[in-house]
């Protein structure tokens, strides 16, 4: 797979300081931290790599004065036995992906800080005051609710023949809704928006397998139903023919993904662990938001699932997948 990148990429998330290395030399102790994630997909890895490679110009090296509990797991089950074991090896910070995990490592630790990247408006529900926050969470938000009328907006402007569309909509518990500016920008376009609810894979098959029987439809994928079913999703979407549109970025195999870049977003979360293992209090770390979005467009994709996209479309795109 090859990657045309159609210009820089300039992170919106605030500029960072390296220190020195005389301020580094004050870290000699050796600092513990929790990496907790749903997933451990490829992409999410490569993020990883970025959060660890900005802690190191931080000054932050693993195996020196550093050390690093990685946990990846998806189930209910695992993340409770993870944030269990993690807990009990005493921690500085804890680094959590997402809003759930973000909400169960917080039911455990009202002591620890923890740093959430990509939780969304989530952030809403478990911090009181953004600017100066309460308790023991601060973190990087991924995106917020109105981006799903922007979703369909691109997904429009790439398939203009698209008059319906499906949300696939993560469980309502933690997850940002991002549908009802999914049917407010519906209504404007004259597009048929619905959404297909799901509990686990099963619902997710039945649910799209039934609204592919009619034509010109198309998937909008939000990063919490794309982090646990993205595979399964994707693949009947290229079954069905459905064009797909993705929060987050990239999303391989999505027709079109939109959102802030993850490794802009993780390098910021180092910026904060940085700031917590040299004492700043959590609630002098406001909670950050990208200003910065990117469009990528799979060309592949497009080609499998039979679709044309205007040349007017991919002149906007920050990246082409061929």
């Amino acid at each position: 797979m090859t990657t045309i990148r159609r210009r820089d990429f300039i992170a919106g998330l605030g500029a960072a300081v390296w220190p020195s290395k005389t301020i580094a030399q004050q870290t000699a102790r050796t600092r513990q931290i929790g990496l907790l994630t749903p997933v451990g997909s490829t992409r999410l890895l490569a993020d990883i790599a970025a959060f660890k490679g900005a802690l190191a110009r931080f000054g932050w090296t693993e195996g020196s004065n550093l050390r690093i509990d990685e946990f990846h797991g998806g189930s209910a089950i695992d993340r409770s036995s993870y944030i269990a074991e993690l807990l009990n090896r005493g921690p500085d910070a804890i680094v959590v992906f997402g809003g759930e995990s973000t909400l169960a490592v917080r039911e455990r630790t009202q002591t620890i800080p923890i740093v959430s990247v990509g939780a969304g408006d989530v952030f809403g529900r478990i911090v009181n005051n953004i600017a100066r926050p309460e308790g023991n969470i601060t973190g990087v938000a991924g995106g917020f609710a109105s981006l799903g009328g922007k979703w369909l907006e691109l997904l429009k402007e790439a398939v203009p023949r698209l008059d319906r569309v499906a949300y696939i909509e993560a469980p309502p518990s933690v997850a940002t809704n991002f549908f009802p500016a999914i049917a407010d920008a519906a209504k404007i376009m004259g597009v048929k928006a619905v959404e297909i609810p799901y509990l686990n894979a099963v619902d997710i098959v039945r649910g799209i397998d039934a609204f592919a029987v009619e034509p010109n439809a198309g998937l909008i994928i939000p990063p919490a139903s794309f982090a646990q079913y993205g595979d399964i999703i994707l693949t009947l979407a290229e079954q069905h023919r459905l064009p797909t549109v993705v929060g987050g970025l990239p999303k391989e195999g999505a027709l079109i993904s939109y959102g802030a870049n993850g490794g802009d977003l993780w390098r910021r979360a180092a910026y904060l662990v940085d700031r917590l293992l040299r004492g700043t209090k959590v609630s002098d770390l406001p909670v950050e938001f990208p200003t910065k979005f990117e469009l990528v467009v799979n060309l592949k994709t497009a080609k499998a699932i039979g679709v044309t996209i205007p040349d007017t479309f991919l002149v906007r795109a920050d990246e082409l997948i061929e």
